[in-house]
């Protein structure tokens, strides 16, 4: 065991003695040491219930002839820190998470890990931290949150600010929106980041099955908890590592997945990082191969009706992944945390997933995916767009031009936006902004101000999972790198064909070139950790994570 480097008697004697300060026992020293790294925090609901499921993980893991120590590492609510400078801290709270976890690990030798997220960084984080590792490891969701009242959530008050400043609400409106759209614990509750990145862990095998769709405060989301122990001591008897687990194969599996279902463009970018880190080849454009041609299926949140909560009511995600199976579109054949292949996990459920949020394949909400991977002469490295097709599919206009979120935030709120605007936000990439921030609330002030349908909206920056609307996010190379994005001008005109899958400028390359000639480049000020992330982070279409090379 690997553990005996802090355990192993006679010669250990002064770090069991610290040991048994904290509740060790002499037979403790003997079994495999487990880390639970808990995201637990009261600062979000995503996470406010997750010291409850670590307990439930360690009684299980203590149970079943291991060791539990339970360890925390930071969250931060992407829903609170958005539209404003916390925003900037939220990509990296992904690499802090899975270094601290790398961290803690090492320093106290476990020999097995399980991790347990919410929030939207939470997930690739812990996947991150278990890839960087590569111990017997574990992920396991903490869960989705309920509707709200009148079948509201995070987005539904985001988008009722949009109609507060256009009137279309009014004080009491907006007042009764906030206080009753967010009740009780758990992630947020469309297909956005946090739950799918969960059903990216289920299909890349490295959580439970079945426990990517489970609601936060469940019964069943306990029992997940109390079958974790056997699970983790049958990894360590078979030595079953995360690198034996995720590959190629299952990164481009999950990746199907979430296209079809619609799911939040983030997911590109975590597993784009998770890819990086296991020295695994996918670029942007091995994903628009797989990707760009398949049909949207899916008719839930941001840009649909249903909660992930109706989709739990209606049978969860496991008859639609064997659906998927029977029909060759994944193959289910990677292993997984059980010991088995997805396939085999699958073997006992009936194949008709059928019902009124995930529509029939030769019948999609869409005939092309709502995720699209552009290229052209704005984005040379690839940029990614997610259209629902309620807003069309080419969008021509011209360059409404600010050079951060916030202006283009006041602008919106307090001025009428021309029909046939291209938005354009940069210098929020990961390094310009730095940070890379999500615009939520740009895009749903669009939204709430009613002209969703005749706006776009392109950035340098990232989209949360609860966006929708003609957007485009993640261009690169990003301002900051003097790409092309940097040149564009008000009144610019700009195509957007998720057709034929590019997004160009209406300039030729000779004036591209005297542009760039006469560019100034925005830099702004940071301090401490995010002078670090400015400094180290790979591009957008690499993933943005700290470069360890």
């Amino acid at each position: 065991m690997r553990s005996n480097l802090i355990t192993k008697w006679p010669e250990k004697v002064s770090n069991r003695a610290m040991l048994r300060a904290v509740g060790y026992k002499t037979t403790d020293f003997y079994k495999n040491q487990i880390g639970i790294a808990s995201t637990w925090s009261n600062l979000t609901p995503c996470n406010n219930h997750i010291n409850i499921l670590s307990k439930a993980i360690e009684y299980s893991i203590n149970n079943n002839n291991c060791k539990g120590v339970i360890f925390n590492t930071i969250t931060v609510s992407d829903g609170i820190s958005n539209g404003n400078i916390g925003m900037k801290y939220s990509l990296l709270s992904r690499e802090i998470i899975s270094n601290s976890i790398e961290t803690v690990c090492n320093a106290q030798s476990f020999d097995g890990l399980i991790c347990i997220g919410g929030c939207d960084k939470n997930i690739p984080g812990c996947i991150l931290g278990i890839c960087k590792l590569n111990i017997p490891s574990i992920f396991l969701y903490s869960g989705t949150i309920l509707p709200g009242k009148n079948r509201t959530d995070i987005v539904s008050v985001f988008e009722s600010l949009g109609k507060f400043f256009s009137k279309k609400i009014n004080k009491n409106d907006l007042d009764i929106i906030e206080k009753e759209s967010i009740v009780g614990s758990g992630s947020c509750g469309g297909l956005y980041t946090a739950n799918s990145m969960a059903i990216v862990s289920e299909i890349l095998g490295i959580s439970l099955p079945n426990s990517s769709l489970k609601n936060a405060q469940s019964i069943s989301k306990i029992l997940d908890c109390l079958n974790i122990g056997k699970l983790i001591n049958n990894l360590l008897n078979e030595k079953i590592k995360p690198s034996d687990i995720i590959n190629k194969n299952s990164i481009l599996e999950a990746l199907k997945v979430i296209s079809l279902l619609g799911g939040s463009t983030n997911c590109f970018l975590h597993l784009l990082s998770i890819s990086n880190v296991l020295k695994i080849d996918i670029n942007l454009k091995t994903i628009s191969e797989i990707t760009n041609n398949l049909p949207t299926i899916s008719d839930l949140k941001p840009s649909g009706k249903f909660f992930i909560s109706d989709l739990i009511n209606a049978g969860g995600i496991q008859k639609f992944l064997k659906f998927l199976i029977e029909i060759s579109i994944i193959k289910g054949e990677n292993i997984t945390v059980t010991g088995k292949t997805l396939k085999e996990n699958l073997y006992n459920i009936k194949i008709n997933y059928f019902n009124k949020i995930l529509k029939d394949l030769n019948f999609p909400l869409k005939k092309t995916n709502q995720i699209k991977i552009l290229f052209g002469n704005i984005s040379i490295n690839g940029s990614i767009a997610k259209i629902s097709g309620k807003e069309g599919e080419i969008f021509i206009g011209k360059a409404l031009v600010f050079n951060s979120e916030e202006d283009a935030i006041y602008f919106i709120y307090n001025n009428n936006i021309i029909k046939k605007s291209v938005i354009v936000i940069r210098y929020e990439g990961p390094k310009g902004g730095p940070g890379m921030r999500e615009m939520l609330t740009p895009s749903s002030a669009l939204i709430g101000k009613g002209v969703k349908n005749n706006v776009a909206l392109i950035t340098d920056g990232r989209f949360s999972g609860g966006s929708h609307g003609f957007v485009v996010g993640h261009i690169c190379p990003e301002a900051y790198n003097k790409g092309n994005i940097a040149i564009i001008n008000n009144n610019d005109l700009i195509i957007i064909d998720t057709k034929n899958n590019y997004i160009n400028l209406f300039l030729n390359e000779k004036n591209i070139i005297n542009r760039k000639k006469n560019l100034l480049i925005v830099n702004n000020l940071s301090i401490g950790i995010l002078n670090l992330y400015k400094k180290f982070s790979l591009e957008s279409s690499k993933g943005a994570s700290f470069n360890y090379e």
